[in-house]
């Protein structure tokens, strides 16, 4: 169970995030929808460490991680794909992999099988540069970097971004395999309303750095669709 309470965040002056309550079930797909600017990638940040928060807790199976840094909360278990991917272009495919590796607790200099069960095509260009990928393999090895960590929780942030069609089911085939079959919780940013819909078991709506609906993904009504999502 992922909890956050009253969660307020600045970022240049401006905030945010404002009184944020948002409950995530352990084992679940959650999708975090709504339109641009309403603090959906802020909150991705903030869960992962990578942004500091004025006022709140965050709280993982009970345990306070509100004050501890991105690298411990990988090392508790929790993968990040960020949004736009993040890859290092000038490193190949392996040592992409090989970054990841530093936040495991186990000390393991081992890339998991796992990884190129998922994603067969990082195997076979494991030498090449990162850079010289197309966005979808790029968007692949983002996600099994994270995956290197075996995490337990798995945030991403618009993994679909820019990302060819055949790739995009691809990748809404893993997250649901990691998700049904690994029991992993998993926790996106997601746009594309089709694809929430096929992978996600819950929804929360934000708007104005609020959550301000949330339900199982079946009672996503065309209302909300209109009042949060419709541009």
């Amino acid at each position: 169970m992922i909890q956050l309470k009253h969660i307020d965040q600045l970022y240049g002056g401006s905030q945010i995030l404002w009184d944020l309550d948002l409950d995530i079930p352990e084992g679940s797909c959650t999708c975090i929808m709504g339109r641009n600017g309403v603090g959906k990638t802020t909150l991705l940040k903030c869960l992962m460490g990578l942004l500091p928060i004025k006022k709140g807790e965050i709280l993982i199976n009970g345990i306070d991680f509100t004050k501890k840094s991105a690298e411990t909360r990988a090392r508790n278990g929790i993968g990040y794909v960020p949004q736009g991917r993040d890859i290092f272009p000038l490193l190949t495919v392996e040592e992409n992999l090989r970054t990841g590796l530093a936040a495991r607790n186990d000390n393991s200099n081992k890339i998991p099988d796992r990884v190129f069960e998922l994603f067969p095509v990082l195997y076979d260009m494991m030498h090449r540069r990162g850079g010289d990928l197309s966005g979808g393999q790029q968007q692949q090895l983002a996600i099994g970097r994270a995956l290197v960590v075996e995490p337990t929780v798995l945030i991403l942030d618009e993994p679909n971004e820019g990302i060819q069609p055949n790739i995009v089911k691809q990748i809404g085939d893993v997250i649901t395999h990691l998700n049904e079959q690994d029991g992993m919780t998993v926790v996106l940013v997601e746009q594309k309303l089709t694809f929430a819909r096929r992978v996600g078991k819950n929804f929360r709506l934000m708007e104005k750095g609020r959550i301000v609906a949330s339900g199982e993904m079946e009672a996503l009504s065309e209302d909300l669709i209109a009042q949060y999502l419709a541009v």
